[in-house]
């Protein structure tokens, strides 16, 4: 493991039970987001992602697979209504010294945009622009939590009517439980939150997830793929925090509390921690790509 995989967290034992938002959201930025660089990189290089690509990404996080996509010349817009806090950071990444709620944009009197766009809102909120997106994407794995594929129905409704006809719409997905590592650390850490798999807590990912969802979107199917993310995190510490960025383990957090889920979550860790120290879990993750007709 390198060095530079994740940034050296102080410890956060005896922290307060209360979530800090903030916090989190520079936990997943600086530690797990770029857990899924293999994904992003995957679903770009099969889809010839470069000039010619306007991306929307949804649920765009603190922004990581926008700027991979802009490094390769498309041009793109991100929209995320979950977390201001990731937005805040994606800003710093794609339009630093750019204040919050503008993008970079040409000078006035000319249509042309040159810079990325990321707006805190629905996907209807990027509407207006002349040319449609020839890719859409939705990165944040589903397949973790239950009722988060059936979530996905009216993002998407808002997304198809900006993109063009035949553009890709690309989903990803947790892998089979026996091929990701971190399922059965999930599946530990959230015993508490709801044995019986209530909305929003953890659940093994399904064969059909990605399929289901673009089902219900309406959409065309036109191939997949499994990619290897494996998750490697410096020390046990940072491995809490990574996975705790996840927003995985919130229910388990609500049903007990914040140093209860921290406890079990490094029990379980455990088996994966190797002896200079690094944490090290094997994972595959899909994706599937679908067409707006």
């Amino acid at each position: 493991m390198t060095p530079t995989l994740v940034r050296q967290h102080t410890s956060h034992a005896g922290s307060a039970p209360r979530v800090d938002l903030s916090a989190r959201a520079r936990d997943w930025s600086e530690i797990q987001e770029r857990m899924l660089v293999p994904l992003y990189d995957s679903v770009y290089e099969r889809l010839d992602v470069g000039p010619g690509t306007r991306l929307l990404g949804l649920r765009c996080g603190s922004g990581l697979a926008l700027l991979m996509a802009a490094s390769r010349g498309a041009a793109v817009t991100g929209a995320d209504s979950a977390s201001p806090e990731r937005l805040a950071l994606a800003r710093e990444r794609l339009l630093p010294g750019t204040p919050p709620g503008r993008s970079r944009s040409s000078p006035r009197g000319t249509r042309a945009r040159t810079g990325p766009r990321l707006v805190g809102g629905a996907p209807a909120d990027v509407a207006g622009r002349e040319a449609r997106y020839t890719l859409v994407t939705v990165f944040e794995p589903i397949g973790g939590l239950a009722g988060d594929s059936e979530g996905l129905g009216e993002l998407l409704a808002g997304a198809v009517p900006l993109a063009a006809p035949g553009a890709a719409v690309v989903l990803a997905g947790w892998g089979p439980p026996e091929r990701c590592a971190t399922s059965s650390v999930l599946r530990v850490a959230t015993k508490p939150a709801d044995p019986v798999h209530g909305s929003g807590s953890w659940r093994p990912a399904r064969r059909d997830d990605l399929e289901e969802a673009v089902q219900r979107a309406g959409l065309r199917p036109d191939g997949s793929g499994r990619v290897a993310c494996p998750f490697g995190y410096a020390d046990l510490d940072s491995a809490v925090r990574g996975l705790l960025s996840t927003g995985l383990f919130d229910a388990a957090i609500a049903a007990t509390d914040a140093r209860q889920v921290d406890k079990e979550l490094t029990e379980a860790l455990h088996p994966y921690r190797r002896q200079d120290g690094t944490v090290w879990m094997p994972n595959v993750f899909r994706y599937l790509i679908a067409r707006v007709p």
